[in-house]
């Protein structure tokens, strides 16, 4: 089982698709909706417990907020527990970890959106060459796991800034969510419209180059494209790919379970404690369970499918840009037969471990 842990709400950092924007939604019609709770800021899960209820078997997942503004509490957990151990972070302090603990990460999942210009442009001036140089640090120190690059996606040019990431050759992997369908009062029909085109042209594109890579030899761990992919080759259906709800769960501040880290304080998404552990699943509800992409997109994120935040019209555009994904995966998948058929790559270059955090359905 995969758990992300919530180590607190606080941050570091101001990105404008995160802190900017929920500034500005100060309603949007969910208290009325749903069960909210207060929790603390900072994760008040005792070590005992956590230690009771993890087992060696599973992975934690620290997540915040910003969870190496809880240093300490991240040393806590790994010298008294055994298990696999996962962050996600901005990386703006992991040259603050020491290496004892550095080297103990399995997968360290850095939030950063591109080149230079957009990620300073998403996330504050300086960000690019702080998250890099520490990236950097790490491989310095030791480190030689996966290093996942995170972004978020907010202009069209997917290709050019995905490109960007690959040519650093210091990510192993690459994954992307595209800013849309989280906040009710960011959407705009005409600009969205416009934006889903032009994404889509760029992941055509971008696929391209993934092929071309694989036909000499090179599969690129791009997880939106694995994941498509390996279902579609060993066609298998889906359910939400991340796992959330069923078998990636959230170990809230206040030791409660929650079917996503999107929904700390929520109870109506409670799935259980820590103490008597998971008493109940979640799982996406209509329009998505009726689509006939469902089987192979699995609902893209269960808390928008229930939010709801968007109008129709605007979860339709979403939709377009998943149905294009998989269309465009479908087209090349001859292609990439005949690579594996050839023994140009195998088979086991496009598995990829599932669950611990990268988005497939962008």
């Amino acid at each position: 089982m995969h758990y992300h842990i919530i180590l607190t709400e606080r941050c570091n950092s101001k990105c404008t698709y995160c802190y900017e924007k929920s500034m500005k939604e100060f309603e949007n019609g969910l208290e009325k909706k749903w069960q909210f709770e207060e929790v603390p800021f900072n994760s008040e899960v005792k070590i005992q417990d956590l230690k009771k209820f993890l087992k060696p078997t599973d992975t934690l997942i620290f997540y915040g907020g910003e969870p190496l503004l809880q240093i300490e509490k991240i040393k806590e957990i790994i010298d008294n527990i055994k298990c696999k151990f996962c962050i996600q972070t901005n990386a703006k302090l992991l040259d603050k970890l020491p290496t004892k603990y550095l080297l103990k990460l399995d997968k360290i999942l850095v939030s950063i959106d591109g080149d230079k210009k957009r990620t300073d442009e998403n996330k504050g001036i300086g960000t690019y060459e702080l998250v890099l140089k520490n990236v950097y640090d790490a491989r310095a120190r030791g480190f030689s796991k996966e290093i996942v690059a995170r972004m978020t996606i907010t202009k069209q040019d997917l290709f050019k800034q995905v490109k960007h990431l690959i040519d650093l050759n210091i990510f192993d992997s690459i994954h992307w969510q595209i800013d849309a369908g989280f906040y009710k009062n960011d959407f705009n029909e005409k600009k969205f419209s416009k934006f889903t085109e032009e994404y889509n042209k760029s992941l055509t594109k971008l696929i391209q180059y993934w092929v071309e890579k694989i036909k000499f030899g090179k599969v690129l761990k791009i997880y939106p494209f694995l994941g498509i992919f390996e279902s579609l080759y060993h066609n298998t259906k889906t359910k939400l790919r991340c796992g959330a709800g069923y078998s990636n769960f959230t170990i809230n501040t206040n030791s409660k379970l929650s079917a996503c880290p999107i929904m700390n304080g929520i109870k109506t998404f409670y799935c259980g404690d820590i103490f008597k552990g998971i008493k109940k699943q979640i799982h996406c509800i209509e329009p998505c369970t009726s689509c006939k992409y469902f089987p192979l997109c699995g609902g893209r994120c269960l808390y928008s499918n229930h939010a709801k935040l968007w109008p129709e019209s605007g979860q339709r555009l979403i939709c377009k840009t998943i149905i294009h994904l998989i269309k465009e995966i479908k087209k090349v998948l001859p292609e990439i037969k005949n690579s594996i058929a050839q023994k140009i790559v195998k088979e086991s270059d496009f598995k990829y471990e599932k669950y611990f955090g990268p988005e497939i359905i962008p």
